[in-house]
């Protein structure tokens, strides 16, 4: 598997972690010191993992049927660090998120995610 496929299977993790609350995806996405953070409702929110994880699993699942969106924009790698743009949706909203992972011991991980809402 290539760095790039490695990279997307991280991605793939994460945006069907949140399509359908799956916490073992997310955590598996995640590094455990990630920040996740973003405007939401006129202030910065900057979530923990664990508080970002709390928080879809309080969303809850999209139903079974399901195909989330997930449309890589760009993936940018310089050796064990990348940068990912990814489009996808959660709770009927559209968001862009620019994802920063690092490989850590062979696995690659999101350490970082900003992320925007579109309105």
């Amino acid at each position: 598997m290539s760095e790039e496929q490695a990279i997307s299977a991280v991605v793939h993790l994460y945006v069907d972690g949140m399509a359908f609350a799956n916490e073992a995806a997310l955590r598996k996405a995640f590094h455990p010191n990630a920040s996740i953070v973003g405007n939401y409702e006129g202030a910065i929110e900057w979530l923990t993992r664990d508080a970002f994880i709390a928080a879809i699993l309080k969303e809850g699942s999209a139903p079974p049927e399901t195909q989330p969106l997930m449309d890589v924009e760009m993936i940018q790698i310089t050796g064990d660090a990348a940068s990912v743009k990814v489009v996808d949706e959660f709770a009927g909203s559209r968001y862009t998120d620019y994802l920063s992972l690092l490989k850590v011991d062979g696995r690659w991980l999101i350490v970082n995610k900003v992320w925007h809402v579109h309105s």
